[in-house]
């Protein structure tokens, strides 16, 4: 049985998207992040906002309700981040990153700049910086993809 190189070309977008975000989470040292990688990715999408809903967060991260809840009481122990009620609807919650969340965002980025090198090191800085601009780009270029009536 003879062996066969993989052509990455023909490979699918989404499928190239899973194997490097498997790859990420192999290499995420979660002691040098400050943090579990979830609730980095979750912190850095509230830090995109000037704040946001529960509901908004559930969907953008495609986690369920109850998990929102459960992280953010962990980002709230750790002061990361702020539920208040909103003021047009005191049912739910707008969240926002705190200071001293955006410093623990920072941190995690600079945690996370080797990981970055070593899994996009064949792309030149051009190429890195059009990449992202396309992921966010397909991600609705940060904006939630949930409707305004949440």
């Amino acid at each position: 049985m003879s062996t066969q190189t993989l052509d990455r070309t023909t490979a699918g977008a989404t499928v190239l998207l899973t194997r490097l975000a498997r790859s990420v989470h192999r290499h995420i040292d979660e002691a040098a992040l400050g943090m579990k990688y979830k609730q980095y990715v979750m912190l850095s999408v509230i830090g995109e906002t000037d704040g946001t809903t529960q509901r908004q967060l559930s969907t953008v991260m495609g986690i369920d309700a109850n998990m929102v809840v459960l992280m953010l009481n962990a980002l709230e122990e750790r002061g990361f981040a702020v539920r208040e009620r909103d003021r047009e609807d005191r049912r739910r919650h707008i969240v926002r990153i705190t200071p001293a969340g955006r410093t623990a965002v920072v941190h995690a980025e600079r945690a996370l700049e080797s990981i970055t090198d070593k899994l996009l090191g064949d792309l030149d800085a051009g190429e890195r910086a059009t990449l992202r601009a396309l992921l966010a780009k397909a991600l609705g270029d940060g904006q939630f993809a949930a409707s305004a009536n949440d």
